[in-house]
C-alpha cells in the first residue's frame, strides 16, 4: 500500500487522510500543505492510496476489495507510524474506515483517534446514490489527453461542486495512467474488479450495515465534525442532523452547492478542516 507523507517525519502528531470509492491519497495535496503550513507544532499527514486505487498494488481477488480488509490495512498503516496524537480525515469511504476504527476501543491502535472527520458520510447511506456510483464504477476510459480525461471524470463527478480549471486538472492528473498495452492513451488508475464486491450490494445489506455502523458511530470518543455537501445524495440531511444528538454528537458543517462529496480543496473547505484539526 503506496501512501504520501506530507510535513516533518519525526512528528509524533500524525493526521491521516483517506479518500473515496474510486480516487487516491494525492486528493488531499492542498489539505495536507495547509495543515503542515498552519500548524504551530510539528505535524505529519498521511494520505494512503487504498489498495487497488493510486500507487498502490491490485489484488488478485476482487473479493479482497471490501471496507474490513481495507480498515485492517490501516491498522497495520498506523502501526508502523505509532503516532502519538492520531487524527483521522475520511472522504466518504475514508470515512466509513475511520468510524471502524475510532468506534473499537478494543482494537490495537497506537493511539486513539482524538479528532475524526467524516466527510459526506454517516451510517446511513441513501440506496439511490449507491445505484448512481455503481453505473460508472469499474469503467476506467480510454483517454487522448489529460483534459479529455478530466472532462469525462467530471461528467460524473460534477456533484463535487464549482471547481476553477486548474484546481480540477490538478485532481485529476493523480487519477489517471498510461494505458498498459497503448501508452498513448490515458486510463484511470485504480482496479475496475473493485466494482466486483459493489454490484453484490443491495438494499438489504445496506440495511444491514447500518445497524452495525450506528454502533460504531455511538462508540465514537473523538471529537467529530461532519461536513457534508449540502445537495449530498449519500447523505441525507435527516441522517446528519441524528449524527449531532448521538454517539459524538458531531458538529455539522455544510457547504452550498457541493453534493457527494466537498473534495477539500477551496479555501472555505480547507480553512473549516485545519481550523478544526489544529485548533
Amino acid at each position: 500500500m503506496a501512501y504520501w507523507d506530507w510535513g516533518d517525519k519525526q512528528s509524533s502528531h500524525v493526521v491521516v487522510c483517506v479518500h473515496g470509492l474510486t480516487r487516491q491519497g494525492r486528493d488531499f495535496d492542498t489539505l495536507a500543505q495547509a495543515l503542515c503550513h498552519q500548524a504551530k507544532a510539528p505535524i505529519r499527514v498521511i494520505c494512503p492510496d487504498v489498495v487497488g486505487r493510486g500507487q498502490s498494488d491490485w489484488l488478485k481477488d476482487p473479493a479482497g476489495y471490501q471496507i474490513p480488509a481495507y480498515a485492517a490495512d490501516m491498522l497495520a498503516l498506523t502501526a508502523q507510524l505509532r503516532p502519538a496524537t492520531l487524527d483521522w480525515v475520511g472522504t466518504s469511504m475514508g470515512g466509513v474506515i475511520g468510524m471502524i476504527l475510532a468506534g473499537q476501543p478494543e482494537l490495537t491502535l497506537p493511539a486513539p483517534v482524538r479528532r475524526l472527520v467524516l466527510n459526506d458520510v454517516g451510517p446511513v447511506m441513501q440506496w439511490q446514490a449507491l445505484q448512481r456510483i455503481g453505473e460508472y464504477l469499474g469503467q476506467t476510459g480510454k483517454f487522448a489527453s489529460l483534459q479529455e480525461a478530466a472532462d469525462a471524470i467530471w461528467a460524473t463527478s460534477s456533484s463535487f461542486g464549482p471547481h476553477t480549471p486548474a484546481q480540477w486538472l490538478a485532481l485529476t492528473e493523480p487519477m489517471v495512467k498510461p494505458m498498459e498495452h497503448c501508452p498513448a492513451y490515458l486510463t484511470l488508475r485504480y482496479d475496475p474488479a473493485i466494482a466486483v464486491p459493489f454490484r453484490s450490494v443491495t438494499p438489504e445489506s445496506v440495511a444491514q450495515g447500518e445497524a452495525l455502523l450506528w454502533q460504531l458511530y455511538d462508540n465514537i470518543k473523538a471529537a467529530t465534525l461532519l461536513v457534508r455537501g449540502a445537495q449530498s445524495d449519500l447523505l441525507a440531511l435527516e441522517t446528519a442532523q441524528v449524527m449531532t444528538q448521538r454517539g459524538p454528537k458531531a458538529r455539522l458543517l455544510q457547504f452550498a452547492g457541493v453534493g457527494h462529496a466537498p473534495t477539500l480543496v477551496s479555501d472555505d473547505q480547507v480553512q473549516a478542516v485545519t481550523s478544526f484539526l489544529l485548533g
